[in-house]
């Protein structure tokens, strides 16, 4: 077949990008929670899957999972590499090992030749180049044609709206890092399907423009005869369930989760679905198999296609999700994240590849699409009577882009909050047997920042608000500190709110209370909410000072968790605050995001048994980033790449074994500087990283460290 011209972007591209974005997370959080389940046990327990069933089988809805993991992680290969629009295999495992922390994050780690990822991710980190790390030749046919190459490719093809034939490349191209064969042409037709789908809304078009990019006989032959049960089976979906169960079971094919069996059951769900958006998810979970996968797959097909009207036909899918999301991996400070940000970056790396630029709102919460919430909702942790009824949108009611925030009943002593998470939940959120993948997170707020932020007063008498934190406190307990309260008049009011000190304890939530001194009803928009740059003075004292009852049996604190560690032995050290383990090269642990620019960081480091150690700064993943160390005898300043470090600059420096040394990194502008013991003692000019967050490097060693801090330079 002659594969079509590609079609420019149809008008609505950024309100379909977001509509693909939340039918991936509705179709992955429905999945979720019968994954792993039989066919025939979906069918006992719920008959069908038409809506969450998470709270039945004691689940929550919100959960890490490597379907969202490595859809919105793996794409970024484009933007890390200045959006070529030809990027190879290569660039993109290099992503995956940039991005990936082993045994930890994203991937199912179940072993090499079992896990097909898995065993991708130990052919990469062996030296093997993608697409050689996930090929037939190297893994074997049943390991290379797993499902995994179709689940993360959603994004390679929002990223080219319109342009299936790109999407095609971009996916073939990722799909080969860890998969091969049929599995790596499933995906692509797949994203071929989800690029023309911004303007092709026709099922019969879209699979036949898919088919023009799948090179694979085998895979044509079976959605042939999909397309031809679909047709026969008028509105009876069990009865196609039970073709593919005869005809393409997994006991037909070798592997966990083989691509064939799922890859079928998804093209009869979007046939047999149609233009309903919770029929077909509904055909895809209650049929079993790779539930998440596949509804997930589904969800941001038919969210393209459809619109976010297309989402709103059935029940409120929308409302329990409020747009979040994980997208848990080695940049920690970009795991709490919501369907609104994810949006604008997917959008911003399609305007490079076009060659343009997005203007986009510069505030992190503007609540810019229809319906968005961006993770907003009444506070869970409120105290006594809530007087906040509704959290929407805005527009709404006509009033443009905004947080509604709708309350009843305001009087003295009842008061109405809302709040947005920031951290990991206290607990970990795990059920015992069912598959889970661990909340690995940096905070996306740090005590001293400051949030800055509009607010709507719509009538004359408006309540009052203050903005609140909850942090865990020096028991492991979350507490809250209020700020002061704040008069709102008719109008746009702007609000600041400097975030009170916690002692380098971590923020799980950030909240805006409302309160009135008699009856008041009514509501009040939130236009904007942001904060930007590293913390002004951000500081951890000793273990002990932040937990006082830590004991040397019992050393696990939440506040240590709030790094993402990719070393061996990170942990909280009784007597100093933190040990740096790591028994072979590039053992990196950070905290913070991508908005920290220029900023300094300290720490008191004990040298004696290591081969290089010292701190990282404007870290963008555990493979990019500078440090400034000490190695065999030598201070420097390097440059992490991928495979390549480069020594920018490099003095003599000798020091006492079991010496403490106090570190100082510092980033302002081009500069990157190292001091020790308060004495300057090397620089460099580099602009590859403008930004990012901060933390350590420990190689072959293991090194305590005493105290942390944090400074901005400037007003960043």
């Amino acid at each position: 077949m002659i594969a079509p011209a590609p079609q420019p972007p149809s008008p609505g591209i950024a309100e379909r990008t977001y509509a693909g974005v939340l039918g991936k997370l509705i179709g992955v959080y429905l999945g979720r929670a019968v994954e792993g389940w039989s066919y025939e046990a979906i069918t006992d327990t719920f008959g069908e899957v038409a809506d969450y069933v998470n709270h039945q089988v004691n689940w929550p809805l919100i959960v890490p999972d490597d379907d969202i993991s490595g859809t919105f992680l793996f794409y970024r290969a484009l933007e890390d590499n200045g959006c070529p629009a030809d990027i190879d295999a290569g660039a993109i495992g290099d992503g995956w090992l940039n991005y990936i922390v082993e045994d930890r994050t994203v991937l199912w780690w179940g072993g090499l030749g079992r896990s097909t990822e898995h065993t991708a991710y130990l052919r990469l980190k062996a030296g093997v180049r993608a697409p050689a790390s996930g090929s037939i030749a190297l893994n074997g046919k049943g390991m290379a044609e797993q499902i995994g190459a179709e689940i993360f490719i959603d994004t390679w093809a929002m990223v080219n709206p319109g342009d299936p034939e790109r999407a095609a490349a971009m996916a073939r191209a990722a799909a080969s890092v860890s998969h091969d064969g049929v599995a790596v042409e499933a995906a692509v037709l797949l994203a071929a399907m989800e690029a023309a789908a911004y303007g092709e809304r026709d099922l019969d078009r879209l699979l036949d423009l898919g088919l023009a990019y799948c090179r694979s006989d085998e895979l044509r032959t079976v959605i042939a005869d999909v397309r031809g049960v679909c047709a026969r089976s008028g509105d009876d979906w069990r009865a196609v369930r039970a073709w593919l169960g005869a005809h393409h079971g997994y006991e037909r094919y070798p592997g966990n989760c083989p691509m064939v069996p799922n890859h079928a059951l998804l093209i009869a769900s979007l046939l047999l679905g149609g233009d309903d958006f919770q029929k077909g998810l509904k055909i895809a979970v209650s049929s079993g198999w790779d539930t998440d996968c596949n509804a997930g797959n589904l969800g941001a097909l038919n969210g393209i296609r459809l619109g976010l009207a297309g989402l709103e036909t059935g029940p409120d899918f929308r409302g329990p999700v409020a747009d979040r999301m994980y997208v848990v991996g080695a940049d920690g400070g970009e795991c709490l994240t919501d369907a609104v940000i994810e949006t604008r970056r997917i959008l911003r790396t399609a305007a490079r590849l076009r060659g343009e630029t997005r203007a986009e709102p510069p505030a992190r919460f503007a609540f810019e699409f229809p319906g968005s919430v961006q993770g907003f909702g009444p506070c869970p942790l409120h105290r006594g009577r809530q007087a906040v009824t509704r959290v929407g949108n805005l527009d709404r009611t006509g009033d443009g882009d905004g947080l509604e925030i709708a309350f009843e009943g305001l009087a003295a002593g009842v008061t109405g909050t809302v709040s947005v998470p920031t951290f990991i939940d206290p607990k970990p959120r795990g059920v015992s047997d069912t598959s889970y993948f661990e909340v690995v997170a940096s905070p996306s707020l740090y005590a001293t920042q400051t949030v800055t932020g509009v607010v709507r007063g719509f009538a004359e008498t408006n309540p009052s608000l203050r903005f609140f934190i909850h942090y865990f406190d020096e028991t492991e307990q979350l507490a809250r500190l209020d700020g002061p309260w704040i008069a709102v008049g008719r109008g746009d009011n702007p609000v600041r709110f400097e975030v009170p000190d916690t002692g380098g304890r971590p923020i799980h939530r950030l909240g805006i209370e409302l309160g009135a001194p008699r009856r008041l009803d009514g509501r009040i928009g939130l236009l904007s909410l942001d904060w930007k740059g590293a913390p002004a003075n951000l500081v951890f004292g000793t273990a002990r000072e932040l937990t006082p009852a830590l004991t040397p049996w019992d050393t696990a604190t939440f506040w240590t968790r709030q790094f993402v560690a990719s070393a061996r032995h990170w942990a909280t050290d009784i007597y100093n605050t933190f040990t740096l383990s790591h028994p072979a090269d590039n053992g990196v642990i950070t905290f913070g995001g991508r908005d920290w620019t220029d900023y300094a960081i300290a720490s008191e480091l004990v040298l004696e048994l290591h081969e290089t150690v010292g701190l990282v700064i404007r870290a963008r993943g555990h493979r990019r980033y500078y440090a400034g160390v000490v190695h065999a005898g030598r201070a420097s300043i390097v440059r992490r790449r991928d495979d390549r470090l480069d020594v920018l600059a490099s003095v003599p420096f000798g020091f006492e074994p079991n010496s403490r040394q106090r570190f100082e990194v510092s980033a302002e502008g081009d500069r990157i500087a190292l001091a020790i013991g308060g004495v300057p003692l090397v620089s460099a000019a580099d602009d590859a990283y403008a930004s990012g967050g901060a933390g350590f490097l420990i190689e072959g060693g293991t090194v305590p460290a005493n105290g942390l801090s944090v400074r901005r330079i400037g007003g960043n």
